[in-house]
């Protein structure tokens, strides 16, 4: 059996099933959110409010795939060790594939998803961390440091469920957001600016400041503690708006004209504008006492969830022997179908909060038609072999 499936396309690196079970995954899980918050469908859930059953599953049912598949694909060319494929990929995908579909089914066995949930994590962590130890490449241990987290984060929500960790469930799920907003900062600032230098097709040198960088590393790792563990909001708004005015200077350093002619460069561009625009709604939140739920979903939809589009079409394109600058012209559609479901989310509400339910509905029919394009477009690129005939 193990060497039919180590002939199977789809199991030959990581990106490919998890990039294709995480766009899936957001069309149905998102499609049942609509069912039960706008339809208001009927679905046993217990134990958690039904916004935290949606929160859990976006950030470590939907985005935690992408990360994994991202990472078992860039770990085998940071350090040249072959990372999970085969039986042992397929093993992996099922641990974080049974938690998904019990979860679809509301939290009657909550447990039994979260046992399995962090067993994931967990072998994702060993997955990951065998090749850096085993290449020496210690730089990359900040990765494993975040993924830890996560888990501790995901652990937090399962243990606040069963009421043995006092606002565990908040916990798990603003950490684990915030975590992740943290990671796509510091691997943006590590490929973003490579990505534009060598695919604007000119010759341009970005600016970058270690300084700048260290600041906003700091800056961050205050604002986290601030938002998820001590929740002073004042202290929240400062470095929310220190946050944002650091990032600006970053992106004012990364700008230049010729990515607005590059689907994939300027969706991950728009991508870190809208996480700046997130912390520029926090810092307002102090003043203003905006709808939380509208501030985070900048983050969530028009941060994380088109760099993360924009992330599968690129890294699917490349690992498949395809060329990165000629992506096919639905990706750029699908980019702008999802920007434009962020854009509803967040900004329609703040200015017609009476029309709230038909905003959200809007919203999430634009991001199941964006991930809808992107598996129609990538569906044969992920389970057929690379086309200049090489393994992965």
């Amino acid at each position: 059996m193990a060497s039919a499936i180590s002939k199977v396309a789809l199991w030959n690196l990581g990106f490919r099933p998890f990039f294709l079970g995480a766009a899936t995954f957001a069309i149905v899980s998102m499609l049942l959110w609509m069912g039960v918050y706008v339809l208001q469908l009927p679905l046993p859930i217990t134990q958690i409010s039904t916004f935290q059953w949606h929160a859990h599953e976006m950030i470590y049912g939907f985005a935690m795939a992408v990360i994994a598949g991202f990472l078992l694909t860039a770990i085998k060319n940071w350090t040249g060790v072959q990372t999970l494929y085969g039986f042992g990929l397929l093993g992996l995908f099922a641990l974080w594939a049974l938690p998904r579909i019990l979860f679809l089914f509301g939290t009657p066995l909550i447990f039994v998803a979260g046992f399995f949930d962090l067993l994931f994590a967990l072998c994702l962590i060993g997955s990951i961390m065998y090749p850096i130890v085993k290449a020496k490449q210690w730089k990359q241990l900040g990765i494993i440091a975040n993924l830890i987290l996560l888990a501790v984060a995901n652990g937090c929500f399962y243990l606040g469920v069963a009421d043995l960790v006092d606002r565990g469930a908040y916990f798990g799920i603003y950490g684990g957001l915030f975590l992740i907003v943290g990671l796509i900062l510091f691997m943006g600032r590590r490929v973003i600016p490579f990505f534009i230098e060598v695919g604007v097709g000119y010759p341009v040198k970005l600016f970058n400041s270690k300084w700048l960088d260290l600041l906003i590393v700091l800056l961050y790792v205050t604002f986290l503690i601030s938002e998820v563990l001590v929740g002073n909001s004042w202290m929240i708004a400062l470095t929310s708006i220190s946050l944002f005015i650091a990032n600006s200077f970053r992106l004012i350093g990364w700008h230049t004209r010729g990515i607005w002619k590059k689907p994939l460069l300027w969706s991950l561009f728009i991508s870190f504008i809208w996480i700046n625009l997130g912390f520029f709604l926090l810092a307002l939140n102090a003043f203003l006492s905006l709808p939380n739920i509208v501030v985070i979903h900048a983050f969530s939809i028009g941060g994380i969830g088109v760099v993360i589009l924009s992330m599968m079409a690129r890294v699917t394109l490349g690992h498949t022997g395809r060329n990165v600058q000629k992506p096919p012209k639905t990706v750029a559609f699908s980019l702008i179908v999802l920007i434009a479901g962020a854009t509803i989310r967040v900004i329609a509400p703040l200015i017609a909060e009476s029309h709230y339910v038909i905003w959200v509905a809007i919203s999430q029919l634009l991001w199941i038609a964006a991930f809808s394009i992107f598996i129609v477009t990538y569906f044969p690129m992920l389970v057929k072999p690379r086309v200049d005939g090489q393994f992965g």
